[in-house]
């Protein structure tokens, strides 16, 4: 029995040390259901975010800025290998063929020039698949705006990072100051991937080894401490992983692959003050005026509303954290949508909030990722369709850059960012800016086939919102 551990023992440490020089590492499992899933194009994982800058940034800075940080962050120069027959995870591998030109860009800004202009631009983007075999992120600098500033476009699937880890990585690429330089440091990068079949299969196969004897090992620790509180967990994990039959919205039920970008702009200091007035949050007061703002479109629309299905993702990352990869929990449940005071609802709203940052199957979010990851790709798809397809809302809140920054010499004005739907209606995401609550919201063309209408529906709700904070 001994001997027979040792030679597990050894076969699990040599797939370990098999991670060499020609191949990188796994994907973790939340980054690979969510490149898994995209077997249904609907629910695609793109992050898009769009920054505006007070003039064009120096693209000779720019280009070299942006090549020091892709070696220093080597997720940005590798793409993605499906491991043979699905034996273990996807993999991370150095993309040999790595070409700065294709991933960085600048276009001329059509007439008239505006926000709206750029938003037409980035729609495509949001909408388009990555080419698989390179690394999986876009930026576009868009110059010649009617004001003489410019824009840079972001895309990012949402596997290489979430929210927060892209406001990290974003860090990396602005300076403090106008003339401010890079360090001369520029890491090599990595040696080049010998990823055959042969080698791919046999390192997944003792990677499979080896996480089998990892799940055999945490049994007696998973019977210590999760056992004795099963009744509390299995109905928070079901709550968790539950499917959606059907939308909560009688009017939002299309879902297409169509992308619709619009943005608006919210005093963040009167948000939080309109949250503390009836003792809420900034997040409960936004959370309120878009919950609200939905409601009014669908009056609009003349069609009763008494609730909505909601993805709120829970941000799970700790100091220390790499930047890279996703630490979210992703929450979803239902809201009363038939509040019609402001204040009453930033407090009933609020309270389920934190009631769900509380579930005790948040704790299980990574195990609940493994095993779907465990699973063949078509039922992970499936199963997480089930979960998403049927969601009325993504609502997002991302701390923004924590003052001002520029981009090789280009001071950032404003940064909207746009989580991707994922298959549900609609997804709003406020980032903050320096005072501002820059709002994102990207429809499905199909769901939604008015959203100016449903912009305008947001913005009065807002205004209803924040006439709660108290004067200064």
């Amino acid at each position: 029995m001994a001997e027979d551990r040792d030679i597990v023992d050894a076969a699990a440490a040599a797939a370990a040390a098999g991670r060499g020089a020609w191949l990188h590492d796994a994907m973790g499992p939340a980054d690979a259901v969510l490149w898994d899933i995209e077997d249904d194009p609907v629910l695609r994982s793109t992050i898009v975010a769009v920054a505006l800058l007070d003039r064009p940034p120096d693209w000779e800075r720019l280009r070299d800025r942006l090549d020091r940080v892709s070696c220093r962050i080597p997720r940005l120069r590798e793409r993605v290998v499906d491991p043979p027959l699905g034996l273990g995870p996807p993999r991370w591998v150095v993309d040999d063929d790595f070409d700065l030109i294709y991933h960085l860009r600048r276009v001329r800004c059509p007439a008239p020039g505006d926000i709206r202009a750029v938003l037409d631009l980035a729609q495509p983007a949001a909408m388009a698949a990555f080419d698989r075999s390179r690394p999986l992120w876009e930026f576009t600098v868009v110059e010649d705006l009617a004001d003489g500033r410019a824009a840079l476009i972001q895309k990012l699937h949402h596997s290489v990072t979430d929210g927060v880890g892209g406001v990290e990585l974003a860090l990396l690429l602005l300076d403090d100051g106008p003339d401010a330089m890079p360090p001369p440091d520029r890491p090599a990068p990595r040696p080049r991937s010998a990823s055959s079949l042969a080698e791919l299969s046999l390192y997944a196969a003792g990677e499979r080894l080896a996480a089998l004897v990892g799940a055999a090992r945490a049994l007696p620790a998973f019977a210590r401490d999760t056992l004795p509180h099963l009744g509390e967990v299995a109905p928070s994990l079901g709550r968790l992983v539950r499917p959606v039959s059907q939308p909560a919205s009688p009017l939002m039920r299309g879902r297409s692959l169509a992308r619709r970008l619009h943005v608006m702009e919210v005093p963040l200091d009167e948000l939080r003050a309109a949250g503390h007035a009836v003792g809420g949050t900034a997040n409960d007061a936004y959370l309120a005026a878009v919950i609200g703002g939905l409601a009014r479109y669908h009056v609009h629309h003349a069609v009763a509303l008494d609730e909505l299905r909601v993805t709120m993702p829970i941000n799970a990352r700790r100091a220390g954290d790499d930047m890279v990869g996703n630490r979210f929990t992703p929450a979803r449940f239902s809201v009363p949508a038939d509040i019609d005071d402001p204040a009453e609802r930033i407090r009933r709203l609020g309270e389920l909030a934190r009631r769900w940052r509380n579930e005790p199957a948040n704790a299980f979010t990574d195990a609940v990722a493994a095993a779907l990851d465990a699973l063949p790709r078509p039922v992970t798809t499936a199963v997480m369709g089930s979960m998403l397809r049927n969601i009325d809302l993504v609502c997002s809140n991302v701390p923004g850059l924590p003052g001002r920054a520029w981009l090789a010499g280009a001071e950032v004005q404003r940064q909207f960012a746009f989580a991707p739907p994922g298959g549900s209606a609609l997804s709003v995401t406020l980032m903050s800016h320096i005072g501002i609550a820059c709002v994102g919201i990207a429809t499905d063309g199909v769901a939604v086939p008015d959203p100016d209408r449903l912009q305008q529906a947001l913005v009065e709700e807002f205004a209803a919102v924040l006439a709660l904070a108290d004067p200064l």
